[in-house]
């Protein structure tokens, strides 16, 4: 069982920058994947960004690619979404989520936080 507890959102203008973290309980976080979706209001919630157990490989939706990063601290238990050059269209309920398995369904998520980017 994981627990994910995100942070960091707010408000901020265009071209800003925020970062998120997402705090995992539970001694075996080092061994999940982690990523994090967005859902913007009355849409679906999206992938945004993945990062492998052993911080290696990273993935990145198109849409933030060369502006948002991934990273994590397993001795910390915690991910992190680095955000730059944030644009209105980024403005979203952010969600991190965990899961065992490369090709497995995300088994456990956050409760979110708000990013609001104004123009």
């Amino acid at each position: 069982q994981v627990q994910l507890v995100e942070s960091g959102g707010g408000l901020v203008q265009a071209g800003g920058s925020l970062r998120l973290s997402c705090a995992a309980s539970g001694r075996l976080f080092s061994t999940y994947h982690m990523g994090w979706f967005r859902q913007a209001p009355g849409k679906e919630r999206h992938f945004v960004a993945a990062i492998s157990w052993n911080p290696v490989t990273t993935f990145y939706a198109d849409s933030v690619k060369g502006r948002f990063t991934i990273s994590r601290d397993n001795a910390k238990n915690t991910v992190y979404l680095q955000m730059n050059s944030l644009k209105p269209e980024d403005t979203a309920i952010y969600y991190c989520a965990a899961k065992r398995g490369v090709n497995s369904d995300y088994d456990y998520w956050g409760q979110g936080t708000q990013v609001t980017v104004s123009s």
